[in-house]
């Protein structure tokens, strides 16, 4: 709800201060005293348009509005989703310089005015100018149609089902897409595999290759260096020989002798043991040798068409295995393409099936629904005054191809203010007065289902008296049992209903607010009665009404609770 309104320096206001109570709220106050300043006001606060200026004098002025939604209300979301403070009390706040230009606040902190009036319209609907936010924004009433019939899960159902079908068209499309462009290379991939796959690289392959090439291009040279060095191990004059006759000799030394030279004999017998290895490691490596001039010729050729290939495909030698892997799956994505495509279609035609079993179950539902919302605006529109208005739900119906996530159908609620004149948009209700009272009718109609929300009515009691002012005030106490109300009246009628009550007077050139209670209520209602002089008839009346209005409301709640 509408906690209180601040508003500083704007017009005829130097300050003032509101606050409201739940239920109705009503400001009254003979013309020109500056009711309309503090609507204008409370407008700029919530984001629109400001039509009021800063008083003159005031380097600026500004407008301040205190909310207390409930704790899942819609706004709190929005300020969630924002990363801004939103548990406790939601402050809007406005300032407007002499110039002309605003800032925007939200809790104290900084925002575009853009999301100002996105939040000051999830908390406040105005009615009876020519707003276009709540009920006169056409994206608004496909939801309330939905809330009136209780239809908020169909409704997701078939924006759950439509993501379906639309996930499953984007992966169509995209296989569609793969498949186009896969076969306009068809005969490259297919050559390109074939190649690859015949010729096999391998991974470290070039240079393994290299490294044979360099060995066989000097194996001539190496094995006459291998000789030479097994020669010098072996030979007559090698090494071996060496240390076998230094072991013989050391094997004929005296007993005492040869147990002082024990460590340099065993010495001897392990260097003998390592030459008589490498010996046998260098006659190995000698046998291993490959100097057939064929087999090198084969691993030249090889390697240089293994380079070549790389140079083709733009890679490596050793990014041809992947270069491989990425062709061979590029065929085989070709070869299967046909089947691959036909499930994914047999995919999207399921989705779409279920997607119009359940969206032309919500469009029967949401017909039916159409039908009895129009039955209860009827209803209403009589007794106010627009008995010659009539309304009716649009419901343009969509190809089966081109339904959205919010169904089948167009929803757009529309008014024919003559007889016989076309369905228009409900902004073509040219009268505020109208305006404000057809709003109060089909807002009381969605009253049992619309979410609550705080709502401002100017002038929805303009033109009309008696019985017709009656009818007004006990549809907007209605309301008002469910949803905060704030409206301007002139209407006793409909001020006597009120739960809170407001007279806006001027004094000199500023404008004053007092909240009246008790005998100053009456004394005010009496003079809306009677005008200037206050008879003690009209203070009487005054009395009546403000009886008659306390009897209604608990009787209404007692009849609900039954």
């Amino acid at each position: 709800m509408l906690a209180a309104l601040t508003v500083r320096d704007i017009v005829l206001i130097e300050q003032a201060a509101l606050e409201f109570a739940p239920g109705l709220n009503v400001l009254t106050g003979e013309t020109g005293a500056g009711k309309s300043i503090l609507l204008d006001s409370l407008g700029l606060a919530v984001g629109g348009r400001g039509r009021a200026g800063v008083r003159p004098g005031a380097a600026q002025g500004s407008a301040t509005a205190v909310f207390d939604p409930a704790v899942r209300h819609g706004a709190r979301a929005l300020l969630k989703d924002q990363a801004m403070a939103h548990e406790g009390e939601i402050v809007l706040r406005r300032s407007l310089a002499a110039d002309g230009k605003s800032r925007a606040f939200i809790n104290d902190e900084a925002v575009s005015v853009g999301l100002l009036k996105d939040l000051g319209g999830l908390l406040l609907e105005v009615h009876g100018q020519a707003d276009d936010r709540g009920l006169f924004d056409i994206a608004t009433h496909r939801g309330l149609l939905d809330s009136f019939g209780a239809l908020e899960d169909a409704a997701r159902e078939v924006a759950a089902l439509y993501a379906d079908w639309d996930a499953a068209r984007d992966a169509l499309a995209r296989l569609q897409a793969q498949a186009a462009e896969a076969e306009k290379n068809a005969d490259y991939v297919r050559a390109a595999a074939k190649e690859l796959s015949g010729f096999d690289p391998k991974p470290g392959e070039e240079e393994s290759l290299a490294g044979e090439r360099a060995l066989m291009m000097n194996a001539a040279r190496i094995a006459e260096d291998l000789s030479a060095a097994t020669d010098a191990l072996s030979g007559e004059r090698g090494a071996e020989a060496a240390l076998a006759m230094a072991l013989k000799k050391l094997s004929r030394l005296q007993e005492e002798a040869r147990k002082r030279a024990a460590g340099a004999e065993a010495a001897l017998e392990q260097a003998f043991a390592q030459t008589e290895e490498a010996r046998r490691e260098l006659d190995a490596l000698l046998a291993s040798l490959d100097t057939d001039t064929a087999a090198l010729e084969r691993k030249e050729e090889r390697l240089f068409e293994l380079r070549a290939l790389a140079r083709k495909y733009g890679t490596t030698p050793d990014g041809l295995p992947a270069v491989l892997a990425d062709f061979l799956a590029q065929r085989e994505a070709l070869d299967g393409s046909g089947t691959s495509l036909k499930d994914a279609k047999a995919v999207v035609s399921k989705a779409h099936g279920a997607y119009l079993d359940a969206a032309r179950r919500l469009s029967k539902s949401r017909a039916a629904a159409a039908k009895k919302l129009e039955a209860a605006v009827a209803a209403e529109l009589a007794p106010l005054k627009l008995g010659h208005a009539k309304f009716r739900v649009a419901l343009e119906s969509l190809a089966d191809d081109a339904g959205t996530a919010n169904g089948l159908e167009k929803i757009a609620f529309e008014v024919a203010t003559v007889e016989g004149a076309a369905f228009g948009s409900l902004a073509k209700i040219a009268s505020g007065g109208e305006l404000a009272r057809f709003s109060l009718a089909l807002k009381v109609a969605l009253a049992q289902t619309s979410p609550p929300t705080a709502m401002v009515f100017d002038e929805v009691d303009r033109g009309v008296g008696g019985a017709v002012a009656d009818a007004v005030g006990e549809r907007l106490q209605r309301l008002a049992e469910t949803t905060q109300v704030l409206l301007v009246t002139h209407s006793p009628q409909v001020a006597a209903r009120a739960a809170r009550h407001f007279r806006i007077s001027r004094v000199g050139d500023k404008t004053r607010i007092v909240m009246l209670e008790d005998d100053a209520r009456l004394e005010e209602i009496a003079r809306m009665l009677s005008g200037a002089n206050v008879t003690e008839e009209a203070r009487a009346a005054a009395k009546r009404l403000v009886a008659e209005a306390s009897r209604a409301r608990p009787a209404r709640k007692r009849a609900k609770s039954a």
